[in-house]
C-alpha cells in the first residue's frame, strides 16, 4: 500500500494500521519457528506471547468499539502473557483474527465520527483519540516483533532481510521516491513474500 496523499484522518488512519500488520508478518516470515518463542530473558516476552497481547487488545478494544467501554469486562490482560501458542500457524490465526476486529470496526467509519466519544476503562476518549491510542500502542509492539525477530534470525542464520531503506542505499531509495518511482511506505508491500511464505516460514528453515 504506497503513500498517498489524504486529508482523511480515518483512511490514512487504515493504512498505517495494514503498513504496522504488514511489517509484523514480514518479520515474522524471516524468523525461525524456534525464533518465534524465544524469550531473550526473564523480563522478556517472546514474539508469540506479544502476538497474544496484541490480540486479546484487538477483541477488547475494537468488539462494539463505538458502544462498549473498550476494556471488557471478560478480558484477563495478565493472561494474555501466559501460555503462548505453540506454532507458527496458531500464532499466524491470533494474529489474522486480532486485525480482523481493527479493520471491521474502522471500515464503517468516516471522519464525521471523529468527534464521537468512546470509553477505554471508563475515560472518555474521542474516537480520534483511541485510534490514535491503538496506533502508538501496536507500532510499539510490532516494533518489538521486528527486533526480536532480526535479532534472532541474524543469530541463527547470519541473515535478514531490510524491512525499510537497506544500509547503503538511502540516496537510492531517495531519488527513486523523488521521481515517483517508488513510495518509501510501498518498499515494505512491494516484497516478493506472500501470505503463504508468512504462515510457512522461510524455505530455508523447512
Amino acid at each position: 500500500m504506497p503513500h498517498q496523499f489524504s486529508t482523511s484522518y480515518v483512511g490514512d488512519s487504515i493504512g498505517l494500521f495494514h503498513y504496522y500488520k504488514k511489517l509484523g508478518e514480514r518479520a515474522m516470515a524471516q524468523c525461525p519457528d524456534e525464533g518465534l518463542f524465544t524469550k531473550l530473558d526473564a523480563e522478556s516476552n517472546s514474539i508469540a506471547l506479544i502476538v497474544k497481547h496484541m490480540a486479546g487488545n484487538m477483541r477488547s478494544r475494537w468488539t462494539d468499539f463505538l458502544t462498549t467501554d473498550g476494556e471488557k469486562p471478560d478480558r484477563n490482560r495478565d493472561t494474555e502473557f501466559e501460555d503462548p501458542p505453540t506454532t507458527r500457524a496458531a500464532l499466524l490465526e491470533l494474529w489474522e483474527r486480532g486485525w480482523k476486529y481493527v479493520f471491521d470496526a474502522l471500515q464503517p467509519l468516516t471522519d464525521a465520527d471523529l468527534g464521537r466519544r468512546v470509553t477505554i476503562r471508563t475515560e472518555p476518549h474521542s474516537v480520534m483519540q483511541a485510534i490514535h491510542r491503538q496506533i502508538a500502542h501496536y507500532a510499539h509492539h510490532v516494533g518489538q516483533i521486528v527486533f526480536l525477530a532480526k535479532h534472532l534470525t541474524a543469530k541463527a542464520t547470519g541473515k535478514w532481510e531490510s524491512l525499510s531503506v537497506p544500509r547503503g542505499k538511502s540516496a537510492e531509495i531517495n531519488a527513486k521516491v523523488a521521481s515517483g518511482e517508488v513510495s518509501q511506505r510501498a518498499t515494505l508491500f512491494s516484497a516478493t513474500q506472500s501470505n503463504a511464505d508468512v504462515a510457512a516460514g522461510r524455505k530455508s528453515q523447512r
